[in-house]
């Protein structure tokens, strides 16, 4: 991913208008890496890490809003610049895991997937 992704501010929301927004139907996009992903995550998120989402991100549903998620919400602000360029509609949730916590969004723990 080119650093040009990381250089403009993407859309943003906060976690509690995330939580409100996957409640109406918006997918979170997770794009940390598998030992984060193993170790805590969002209920119904599509884990796709930063490194494979420029190959991949078609694959993601163009008819819902895509909310990027990263533990800080560094790296997903340049997923929701890369996803915007691509034609979908995308925000970053500022912040990331730790305003998710601190608004009440649910998190499964401990919950391994098999490597793509």
């Amino acid at each position: 991913m080119s650093l040009r992704h990381y250089f403009r501010r993407p859309p943003a929301v906060t976690a509690v208008e995330a939580v409100r927004l996957v409640a109406d139907g918006a997918l979170v996009v997770d794009v940390r890496r598998a030992f984060e992903w193993n170790r805590v995550h969002i209920p119904g998120a599509v884990h796709m890490p930063l490194e494979v989402l420029p190959e991949r991100c078609l694959e993601l549903p163009d008819d819902r809003l895509l909310i990027t998620f990263c533990t800080g919400g560094i790296r997903s602000a340049g997923a929701a610049n890369l996803l915007m360029e691509n034609g979908f509609d995308a925000v970053n949730m500022s912040r990331g895991l730790v305003d998710w916590r601190i608004a009440g969004g649910p998190l499964v723990t401990g919950e391994r997937h098999p490597p793509r």
